[in-house]
């Protein structure tokens, strides 16, 4: 494999030159478009601006807004800089954005008003009250040292914040010289962006991610794809996963393609944009094709200029998948899988492979990627048949966690192996497939849910001796959170008291769907609690009690 040798910036410059015309970022829903060219030249503004109200190189920098148009141009402003783009999760709550604000480091905070019913504004001014006296740029916070600014991307006035406008206007005046020496200072193995994923020990790591590393994966899925300048790829999943980022945008601009953008996911809105930019992709996790081929108005979309797309984040059903490549003309569409500490994929299904292959594997690896099966015992690999720990390594492997070395060195061994926590099989053909996991993640319609992360915050809750949570199946996202709760003597609780204690506090997506009161766990002869025997009871109780999806 011929690797991309240079930085974010660097690529989007030199496709700028070599296709100004040829349009990069699309919005159908509000006919907003951006040329190479016309991006490129946006992109320096911001890069100014940002230079103008004191970020520098080495600077971290956070996004917390949906696939807004110019979430896009803060990513490629820093890249530009040198600075490190830290992305949020949209679900996050305020617990959780304390959480990164910290342990990030983070200098600056561009944000939307908030998404569904999160209002991220009200969030901040509640976490960094100084905000609202202190002037602009000049931030002094006692919880959040390293924070000097908050850019809100939007046209209105929140004190203490500068408006998206100002920063490009105070970019439109500054010296392009001061860019130009900066960008010439970069390399290619310097981190561009940080993306915080939960951890067994409860406490989110911030991937660090450099310029080589997702350019590439972007361009081996991209081949994988057969992306040209000539496609069109319709993107509903967020930018702030790596679905949306490397899967998406790195893919399209290795390529020279365009992103149709949906700025969050809606049905309707997908196949409105596939059909009036004729777009020849579209990505997605399994319910959401489930969700667009189920539109009661799905039949009066015109979809025939579809060709591939990525379908990724849990199985895919094998009626889903014929339906996608019948009815939604998308024969060439792939399957991945990753980890975000690899970049994220390290194995793809290739345009053409069979229909068993891509609802029955996981394909095969990446260009330049390594993958192997481990046993989780003995480290050895695992002969083709035998099932051990899905393992990878080469350009993708992450930097490391940041300020984490300890967790780091867990998940990166000595000869280099990213170490995915995931069970996997390679048959004799070389293609992959994903059998269960060591770690006790869940995995709820794409988002990665980790137990102990949720247990750790629920034992904040009075009354809660001990809690235990477990991925319980579910027909519409593959898995739902489930808690099994024990109470103190005397402590008296429903489980709408344990929905109503998370709301507000974390992620909508990991607050407990199904919660159970109980008052033992089944435990191993040694102690340990058998959390296989939970996640089977959870299902027996489900079934019992008809509350199921």
């Amino acid at each position: 494999m011929e690797y991309i040798e240079k930085t974010l910036g660097e690529v989007l410059r030199e496709t700028a030159e070599q296709q100004p015309d040829h349009e990069f970022l699309v919005y159908a829903d509000r006919d907003l478009r951006f040329t190479y060219a016309e991006f490129d030249r946006r992109v320096d503004e911001l890069a100014k601006g940002f230079l103008a109200i004191g970020l520098k190189k080495g600077d971290h920098v956070g996004i917390w807004a949906t696939n807004v148009p110019d979430w896009n141009t803060v990513l490629f402003a820093c890249a530009r800089l040198g600075i490190v783009f830290v992305t949020v999760n949209t679900g996050y709550k305020s617990h959780e954005l304390e959480y990164v604000l910290e342990q990030s480091d983070m200098a600056c905070l561009c944000v939307i008003d908030g998404w569904r019913d999160s209002d991220y504004v009200s969030m901040v001014y509640d976490l960094v009250p100084e905000l609202k006296t202190a002037p602009r740029g000049h931030l002094e916070s006692t919880k959040f040292p390293f924070l000097k600014s908050v850019v809100y991307v939007g046209q209105q006035k929140h004190r203490g914040m500068y408006s998206f406008n100002e920063v490009l206007l105070l970019g439109k005046h500054g010296s392009g010289q001061t860019l130009k020496e900066i960008e010439a200072s970069l390399d290619t193995n310097d981190v561009v962006n940080m993306q915080y994923t939960s951890g067994t020990t409860g406490f989110p790591k911030g991937v660090m991610l450099t310029h080589r590393n997702i350019l590439n994966n972007g361009k081996g899925i991209g081949d994988n794809m057969r992306f040209t300048r000539e496609d069109i790829v319709c993107l509903p999943v967020p930018l702030f996963h790596c679905f949306g980022l490397v899967l998406g945008m790195m893919s399209i601009l290795t390529h020279g393609s365009t992103a149709a953008m949906v700025e969050w996911f809606d049905p309707l809105l997908v196949l409105a944009t596939v059909q009036k930019e004729k777009a020849t992709a579209v990505y997605g996790v399994p319910t959401m094709f489930i969700a667009e081929l189920n539109h009661p108005m799905f039949k009066m979309f015109d979809l025939s200029s579809l060709r591939t797309g990525i379908m990724a984040g849990s199985p895919c059903p094998i009626e889903t998948m014929k339906q996608v490549i019948d009815l939604m003309h998308m024969k060439e569409v792939t399957i991945c899988y990753g980890l975000t500490e690899a970049s994220p994929v390290t194995t793809q299904t290739h345009y053409d492979d069979s229909l068993e292959a891509k609802v029955e594997t996981v394909g095969r690896a990446l260009p330049g990627v390594e993958v192997t099966i481990r046993s989780p015992e003995t480290g050895e690999e695992c002969p083709d048949g035998v099932h051990g720990e899905f393992c990878s390594r080469g350009y993708n492997s992450m930097k490391g966690y940041y300020k984490m070395p300890e967790a780091t060195a867990q998940c990166i061994d000595k000869d280099g192996w990213v170490h995915s926590g995931d069970i996997g099989v390679r048959d004799k053909k070389g293609y992959f497939r994903v059998t269960g996991r060591i770690k006790d993640m869940i995995i709820r319609g794409g988002e990665n849910v980790y137990p102990k992360e949720i247990e750790d915050f629920l034992y904040t809750m009075p009354g809660i001796k001990d809690v235990q949570v477990v991925g319980i199946a579910s027909k519409k996202y593959g898995e739902e959170v489930g808690a099994f709760i024990i109470l103190h003597p005397g402590a008296a609780m429903t489980e709408e008291d344990v929905r109503d204690f998370c709301r507000g506090q974390i992620s909508r997506f990991k607050i407990p769907k199904y919660v159970f009161f109980v008052d033992s766990y089944p435990l191993t002869p040694s102690g340990k609690i058998q959390k296989y025997l939970l996640r089977e009871i959870g299902v027996k109780k489900v079934e019992e009690l008809g509350i199921g999806t």
